[in-house]
């Protein structure tokens, strides 16, 4: 073996250099525990044979030094004293030292150490071997499952955000700025655009990536603002102690805040928050805690905000409805949607993909838009924006087959350039829902009717409601429901 011995004092030293070299180890010899540290630095040496107490640098500060180096590993550590106690047996077993020798050194107990270094050397090698062939074996086996858990994250997250087209530069900036939000959670996002441009889409892709990260277990709860009733809007987003109201549940109930924890929290319609929980609302997402409605107990929350709004918020703080802190609190970052009669060269790309997606679901001929249909479409302002268009091609593959989509599909389902009334159907502006001849339920026709009155007011949902003669809260809570029907089909 290669042995590094170290000794201050001469005859000590000679001695076992003469013992070691009899039994055909090879040895360097050092007189102090600087020149074995200069001559550990230049070779490996399996063995260090040390005394303790020597001038300059003792044995365990030797040892100290030398456990410092990378390859420390592969060196055993072995120090002897003449003024043998209980203490520096401690002190040298704590410096990393393999094994503690009494001075004179007894030729058996140094022959027998020296054995057993020569075992955990070779035990330690083969132990490395081993180990790093199985990280070898592990990585090849497992390269075709990291590629199938990319591929399973790419499936989820379109499940999960749906289809996205982007077939302009101002939606692929967006989706890009979405992207980069994605990495830093600490980031309070504000998303305006009118109803029906996908900013639920773009909520998601902030939460979720592009796709191709690590597959997420982080919670997107979302919450539309507009639906709840005022009395139960703090208990919904906070959650409640048992008994904090009457008819509360007697275990109590998380709120929205408790359900994100880790994960993305997304206030749409943020701007129908009820004005005194503004002031509680900007409280949690500064201080990073909040109360339990009737809880004496604080709740330390970790969440992203993401708020949306079909209204520029900018409205409210000027009329007072909406507070300016929490405003400037929630536009951190700020994404603006444009509306779809914007973004012209996207209607009929668009159009494209959802007719052959709703094709494949209802198992219709449909593939393609002919050149006069595409002209209306790209003529039609689509107050509803993408929404609009995505029911009325789902509509059309409901109703109607066809390899190609034509302009009697889609005339009576368009509301006509002219008659856009802002809040009711005057002007002898007319609804027209076409019945299939399939059949045609009463859900499904109340549905449609909905659908229609609301692109006709522009997606004014006041307006909306006044016309069926129902309240707003009734109407957002028809269109949740709606909307989750849809995204529970789609699953």
């Amino acid at each position: 073996m290669k042995i590094l011995l170290v000794d201050d004092e001469q005859h000590s030293r000679q001695a076992m250099l003469w013992f070691l070299k009899h039994q055909n180890h090879e040895v360097t010899e050092c007189a102090s525990g600087t020149e074995a540290l200069q001559k550990f630095t230049v070779e490996n040496y399996p063995l260090v044979l040390s005394d303790i107490q020597m001038p300059g640098m003792s044995g365990v500060e030797l040892a100290t030094a030398i456990n410092q180096f990378p390859n420390s590993w592969q060196t055993d550590i072995v120090l002897f004293t003449g003024h043998a106690d209980l203490n520096s047996a401690v002190t040298a077993l704590r410096a990393g030292v393999y094994d503690y020798l009494e001075k004179p050194v007894n030729p058996e107990e140094l022959a027998s150490v020296i054995e057993r270094v020569a075992e955990h050397q070779a035990l330690l090698r083969e132990n490395k071997v081993l180990t790093e062939r199985f990280y070898d074996e592990v990585n090849v086996a497992t390269q075709e499952t990291r590629r199938e858990l990319v591929h399973m994250k790419q499936i989820v997250a379109k499940s999960i955000i749906g289809s996205v087209g982007i077939f302009s530069e101002s939606m692929k900036r967006i989706v890009q700025q979405a992207q980069q939000l994605h990495i830093d959670r600490s980031i309070p996002v504000l998303i305006e655009g009118e109803t029906g441009t996908g900013k639920e889409v773009i909520a998601k892709i902030i939460h979720y990536g592009n796709g191709f990260e690590p597959l997420s277990t982080a919670s997107f709860v979302d919450i539309n603002c507009a639906a709840l009733a005022p009395t139960l809007f703090e208990s919904e987003l906070f959650g409640h102690e048992a008994g904090s109201f009457t008819g509360s549940l007697a275990k109590g109930a998380k709120g929205k805040f408790d359900l994100a924890h880790g994960g993305t929290l997304f206030l749409d319609e943020i701007g129908e928050i009820p004005p005194d929980l503004q002031g509680k609302l900007l409280r949690v997402l500064q201080e990073k805690e909040f109360y339990r409605v009737g809880g004496l107990k604080k709740i330390k929350t970790n969440i992203r905000v993401i708020c949306a709004t079909n209204l520029p918020l900018e409205q409210g703080v000027e009329q007072g409805t909406f507070r300016k802190d929490l405003y400037f609190r929630l536009k951190v970052a700020h994404i603006v949607i444009p509306p779809l009669r914007k973004r012209k060269e996207e209607i009929i790309p668009i159009a494209t993909m959802f007719l052959q997606e709703f094709s494949r679901r209802k198992k219709k001929d449909f593939a393609t838009i002919d050149s006069q249909t595409a002209r209306i479409m790209e003529e039609y302002d689509w107050p509803g924006n993408v929404r609009e268009l995505q029911n009325i091609i789902e509509y059309v593959t409901f109703a109607y087959n066809d390899k190609e989509l034509k302009p009697e599909h889609i005339m009576g389902l368009l509301q006509h350039q002219g008659e856009r009334p802002s809040s009711s159907l005057e002007n002898s502006g007319m609804l027209e829902i076409p019945f299939p001849l399939q059949g045609y339920s009463l859900k499904k026709y109340t549905e449609d009717i909905i659908l229609k009155v609301l692109a006709a007011h522009h997606n004014n949902q006041s307006a909306t409601a006044k016309y069926l003669g129902i309240s707003r809260r009734a109407l957002s809570y028809r269109l949740e429901e709606m909307r989750k029907k849809k995204e529970e089909n789609m699953d």
